[in-house]
């Protein structure tokens, strides 16, 4: 399996939590961008063999900020240049505020069949704090002009721990969210990242963030409403109706490979991981001279690269195949990782079964801790 990622890296405003390659301000560059991206798709396809791609996902950024003609160009493109699956998952990362009945219709029309609306939260107080340029009422409206314009698909994006939340907040933004039906659903925790507004605010003691009891509390919120809404927990923060997972996510979750394109999209073939170029005016420049807009490039050695696919798909509740291991790598977690592991089990950490190695329940608590050591 192999997927395709679109990078858009345009946003109405950069929000302070935000560290993704992502730029305020750069509508004119809008046109010249997306000609660029056509011109990388085609570029790579006279570079990768002929690979069959059964999912695209088209994200940011906020991908919606574009007209609806150049995301179809875009997805057109990808048709072009690359063999797409006849079931093919094409998603599309949205944002409330950037989207209408009539330009989702559109999109939905030229084969768009997924759609992820990055709301965050359904509290106006916690919006205005993430920066967000839309409220509650806008959020609903979007989820609605979806399902009009008939996606069947629809995922949600929400994020706990933020500055001035509580349980009882949290609590009530999980609960509006499983009242719209989603099939998917995309729950995450606030991470501070270094040189983002957010950092600074919590260096100077200007931000306070919810306790880690309160934390675990959301955590324990979100499992048990999503699972009374039908939503299966099936990686750390993800959550899905069954057969409604995200194809593209567990193509990474698995270290599959995926073609990329676009300012700042990471690609990897064959265990080669390119890095392209962030800021999308030089991104344009090195694609229009001809250029690879490429900056940075590794492959894995055959125990790093191992060690990242175990490292990863202990990420999905159902852990990492055994079997899947030893027929790409010709390694046996069991051997590989020998006390480490037998530590790991006897903390109730993971859990080794015949066919599996997964993180317990209260390995997933802290999962990082536990993950890092496997690295």
């Amino acid at each position: 399996m192999a997927g395709l990622y679109l990078h858009i890296p345009f946003c109405a405003s950069k929000c302070p939590y935000c560290s993704f390659v992502s730029y305020p301000g750069l509508e004119r560059v809008m046109p010249r961008y997306v000609k660029a991206v056509q011109l990388e798709l085609a570029m790579l396809a006279r570079q990768e063999e002929k690979t069959l791609i059964e999912t695209v996902f088209v994200g940011g950024g906020t991908p919606t900020i574009l007209p609806p003609e150049s995301l179809i160009a875009l997805l057109d493109a990808g048709k072009k240049n690359f063999t797409l699956a006849a079931e093919a998952e094409i998603s599309l990362e949205a944002n409330p505020g950037t989207v209408t009945r009539a330009s989702l219709t559109r999109l939905r029309h030229a084969g768009f069949n997924r759609i992820s609306l990055g709301i965050q939260s359904f509290n106006d107080a916690e919006l205005a704090t993430l920066g967000r340029r839309y409220r509650s009422v806008a959020a609903r409206q979007a989820v609605m002009a979806a399902r009009a314009a008939g996606f069947a698909n629809l995922s949600i994006d929400l994020i706990n721990g933020l500055p001035g939340q509580t349980p009882e907040t949290w609590q009530q933004t999980l609960q509006e969210t499983v009242r719209l039906g989603p099939e998917h659903l995309s729950c995450y925790q606030l991470t501070i990242e270094d040189g983002t507004p957010f950092a600074e605010m919590v260096g100077q003691g200007g931000v306070k963030l919810p306790g880690e009891e309160d934390i675990e509390r959301m955590d324990e919120m979100t499992v048990e409403l999503c699972r009374s809404a039908g939503l299966r927990h099936y990686e750390i923060s993800n959550f899905a109706r069954p057969g409604r997972e995200c194809l593209h996510n567990l193509n990474y979750w698995r270290n599959g490979d995926y073609v990329a394109a676009g300012s700042g999209a990471v690609s990897c073939i064959d265990g080669r991981r390119q890095r392209r170029i962030e800021d999308p005016v030089a991104y344009c420049r090195l694609v229009e001279n001809g250029s690879s807009p490429v900056v940075d490039e590794e492959k894995l050695e055959w125990h790093a690269s191992f060690r990242e696919t175990v490292v990863i798909g202990m990420r999905m509740l159902a852990g990492v195949s055994r079997g899947d291991l030893v027929a790409r790598y010709g390694l046996e977690v069991r051997d590989y990782y020998g006390d480490l592991l037998d530590r790991l089990r006897d903390s109730g950490l993971v859990e080794l079964s015949p066919t599996h190695l997964r993180l317990s329940d209260n390995g997933r608590r802290v999962a990082n801790r536990v993950l890092a050591e496997l690295v």
